[in-house]
């Protein structure tokens, strides 16, 4: 009999999350076997106050069902509550595994009432101006006695960085995430136990302006200038002693005040700090602030939300690969690939050297730092103290592959800066690679665009604009979520989308809207669509419901928004096929499409939760929209149109009859064949576009897309320069963002054609995995894995003259149809022992590790 155990735990898609606003957390895990055709069929789950599980708060029995989760069952729980919890399953064939490790979660502070902390700034930032520097705020107050736990409930308006006695108490950067501000704020909870000393304590908090208030200084690059609120921070710290008193100290007016070493902080334009101006040992009990102003108390009607999802944090560190002089007095460091995050200098100095960073994704001629596809001016600016010293940023970030550096010491090398990169912390689950190395240098460099652009809400570029418009949340989901667990990550974005919408129904193409744009940079189906689509992906690759059942009313109210602008049933407003080379589609087919989409949507979602008459409203919206569309758009012998767009958007829209798909299907090859095989779509229709190909039979057309390198390609980017996927297809040779991932639909391509990993239509979860590999062109081998609830779903192929392989690693309650592919019709699969081949010629498998072989036919040989 196979063993079972238990592997990554997690409480509403988290890792032992600390302060979760849940009273009924979502709990979930992962079966491992050591057999084939495995699945769970019942689960048992305690939660405990005790890691001993002697002090119960539920146990729920075992439970009938294949799901890896659980849904805590107990009564709700009150703020502040510190759980373990474990799980034990049993297998099909009456197997049961041990208990898991334990696993841990803590309530936040779940009920307003339970704030007793002010809001609080210094003085010369409470009012309507700036002060000349930003803030440090400094409360002390002492601790006695044998602590069992101390917990720091922080949040703040632009960026808050807490410490207690000196040390730094989180990993996590640039808290809070981003929020309506106005309305709801994010709180972050941390552990502070090992920091606490017996006797004097000191909490610091130092405050940066961050998005919620950007001003247009002369001379730096502003994208837009706006104020929220000016920097204050709301800090509660509550200490549990072994006896069980709690000794609670609040942010307020009692707390101490300076401006401190950070001149001057802009989200989009840099920023300054005089090292000089340091004060020793400021948040530290030996530190003298008796010179220090009274802070200012200034209330901030919010709502606090417990932070839902990972936080933005330091994931790698490259060092420079060249440095060079182009000019006297001048270095420019490169760093060999294009990130988001700090630069980091680590120098030893004299007191006095001013030196200024000069960020950039590009050079010009001279070899300088060019600006103009991240706005300019942007550089930060250091002023050094005496002796060894390092910095960076604290209050922003930049987009960078170079930096250009004035003043350095004189006999400084390269090693005296290195770039420090950021983004939100979502666990890397997915991998690719292949036998081509364009294709295999596209996805690197749509990897680390989507990198890049992942911090508290997906951005379109982590320079110019850092904003989050929603087209790409819902474009490019599964190049998202093939390569990292997004599904607390994504939740939080929905969120936001739903904070963002507009009394009226529509939501805007940003989200939060800090800035409020014009026409379709504001209003557009395929952008605020998100609100349907994003929950709608989130549930199909995760099964979470809950999104679905609290978002439900909003979306109601969206779609509702789209009928009301509809006429006859096509839509007609927004920005079209963005950043098209062909002659655009027509705006109106481009929109009506995206209200197809979220129509069919709305649809499934509505049978999900069990609204009935709502899913049969949807379904015929659908058919009148797509019978609008076709009636509107279709030109006989041309099919839709000449364009490669409109085509396919008839056919990923099904607006195209039955007995005309095949025509159109081959007027959209055709198109595209003589553009030289390059695809010249936007942004919007280019999804559509791959799918429409592939289920038409024209995966080799894509491969050869893929492998090219002339322009316009993904492989010009690549042979030009390109360490992150660009804005435009022209690559490093045109003035766009060279870090941005709204083309990237090429990469769900790669894991779902060329590895062949998908799931079946009425799947959810990949609870029925779909493993069709795609053997095209001259590609000898290629694999993928990706993280599914049930655990990592995996594909690889080789082949060569005389045989193909195929490798399937299915999780534990998952199953799939493999379909091995055969390089010539005289090939024949030897069937995998144990597997069932269905009248199509798909092969049944359950979990486990399944190999296959093809080879020609003994009456080919």
């Amino acid at each position: 009999m196979a063993t079972l155990w238990i592997e990554r735990p997690r409480c509403e898609g988290l890792v032992n999350p600390l302060g979760t606003g849940s009273r009924d957390p979502l709990l979930s895990w992962v079966v491992r076997s050591s057999g084939t055709g495995e699945r769970q069929a019942s689960r048992e789950v305690e939660v405990a106050r005790d890691a001993d599980f002697t002090d119960l708060l539920w146990a729920s029995g075992p439970q009938p069902g294949q799901e890896p989760n659980l849904r805590y069952g107990g009564a709700p729980l009150p703020s502040r509550t510190r759980a373990w919890w474990r799980v034990r399953v049993q297998g099909a064939a009456g197997e049961t595994s041990l208990w898991s490790e334990p696993a841990t979660f803590e309530t936040g502070l779940l009920d307003p009432g339970e704030w007793s902390a002010s809001w609080i700034t210094h003085p010369d930032w409470a009012g309507d101006t700036d002060a000349d520097a930003l803030p440090l705020l400094a409360g002390e107050f002492r601790s006695g006695g044998p602590v069992a736990a101390a917990r720091l409930y922080v949040a703040g308006l632009g960026i808050c960085v807490p410490s207690l006695n000196g040390a730094k108490v989180t990993a996590a950067v640039l808290e809070p995430p981003y929020s309506d501000f106005a309305r709801t704020i994010d709180y972050s909870t941390y552990d502070v136990t090992a920091l606490l000393q017996d006797g004097p304590n000191v909490l610091g908090l130092r405050l940066g302006t961050g998005i919620a208030h950007v001003t247009a200084p002369p001379d730096r690059y502003t994208k837009f200038a706006a104020t929220i609120a000016r920097p204050r921070a709301l800090a509660q710290l509550e200490i549990l002693g072994e006896d069980g008193s709690i000794q609670r100290f609040v942010s307020d007016g009692t707390w101490r005040t300076a401006l401190g070493p950070t001149r001057r902080s802009h989200w989009y334009g840099g920023e300054d700090y005089d090292a000089r101006l340091v004060v020793a040992d400021w948040d530290r009990p030996r530190g003298n602030r008796s010179d220090w102003a009274a802070a200012a108390v200034v209330p901030w009607e919010v709502e606090l939300a417990a932070r839902a999802a990972p936080p933005i944090q330091v994931v790698e560190t490259i060092t420079p690969v060249a440095m060079t002089n182009p000019a006297p007095g001048i270095c420019v460091v490169d760093l060999g690939v294009n990130i988001a995050g700090w630069p980091l200098l680590d120098l030893t100095a004299d007191a006095g050297h001013e030196i200024r960073i000069v960020p950039g994704e590009v050079l010009d001629g001279d070899g300088r730092v060019a600006q103009q596809e991240i706005g300019t001016p942007v550089e930060s600016v250091y002023t050094t103290t005496a002796g060894q010293q390092s910095w960076h940023p604290e209050f922003m970030y930049h987009g960078f592959r170079f930096l250009e550096l004035h003043g350095l010491p004189a006999g400084s090398g390269p090693e005296v800066c290195s770039g420090l990169v950021l983004r939100a912390g979502n666990e890397s689950t997915g991998r690719f690679s292949c036998s081509n190395e364009v294709l295999d240098a596209t996805h690197r460099i749509i990897d680390r665009a989507v990198q890049g652009n992942m911090f508290s809400v997906l951005t379109d570029c982590p320079h110019r604009e850092k904003l989050g418009w929603l087209e790409e949340t819902h474009l490019l989901f599964g190049v998202v979520s093939n390569g990292y667990d997004v599904q607390a990550y994504y939740r939080d974005l929905v969120r936001r989308m739903a904070e963002a919408q507009l009394d009226s129904g529509m939501v805007p193409d940003i989200s939060p809207e800090f800035v409020v744009f014009d026409g379709g940079f504001r209003d557009d189906p395929n952008w605020g669509g998100a609100i349907v689509l994003a929950p709608w992906q989130l549930y199909r690759t995760y099964g979470d419901v809950a999104t679905l059942r609290t978002y439900y009313p909003a979306m109601q109210r969206y779609l509702a928004y789209l009928q009301g602008k509809a006429d006859g049933d096509l839509l007609d407003h927004g920005l079209g096929d963005w950043y098209s080379l062909e002659e655009k589609p027509p705006r109106a087919a481009v929109a009506t499409w995206g209200y197809g989409q979220v129509a069919a949507a709305m649809a499934g979602i509505a049978d999900v939760l069990g609204e009935s008459g709502d899913a049969d409203d949807h379904r015929k919206l659908l058919l009148r929209i797509r019978a609008a569309f076709h009636e509107r758009f279709f030109d006989g012998a041309d099919g839709y149109g000449r364009g490669q767009a409109i085509n396919a958007l008839a056919l990923d829209l099904d607006a195209v009859p039955d007995e005309l798909r095949t025509a159109v299907t081959a007027r959209l090859a055709e198109t595209i064949s003589a553009a030289g095989d390059h695809l010249m779509v936007g942004e919007v229709s280019l999804p559509a576009v791959l799918r429409a190909l592939s289920s038409g039979g024209h995966d080799e057309l894509i491969y050869r897309v893929a492998a090219r390198t002339d322009w316009p390609s993904y492989g010009y980017q690549f042979v030009h320069g390109a360490t992150a996927l660009t804005e435009a297809w022209d690559g490093p040779t045109t003035g766009a963002s060279q870090n941005h991932f709204m083309l990237g639909a090429i990469d769900d391509w790669f894991v779902r054609r060329l590895a062949g990993i998908d799931q079946a239509a009425d799947s959810v979860g990949y609870r029925h995995a779909v493993i069709r590999p795609a053997v095209v062109g001259d590609l000898t081998e290629a694999s993928a894995s990706i993280g599914t609830p049930y655990g990592p779903l995996a594909s690889a192929w080789t082949r060569d003259d005389s045989s193909l392989r195929l490798e399937v690693d299915v999780p534990v309650g998952s199953t799939a149809l493999v379909q091995v592919p055969l390089p010539d019709p005289s090939w024949s699969v030897e069937a995998a022992p144990e597997s069932t081949v269905t009248k199509d010629g798909f092969h049944q498998i359950g979990s486990g590790h399944w190999s296959f072989r093809a080879a020609p036919s003994r009456s080919a040989r």
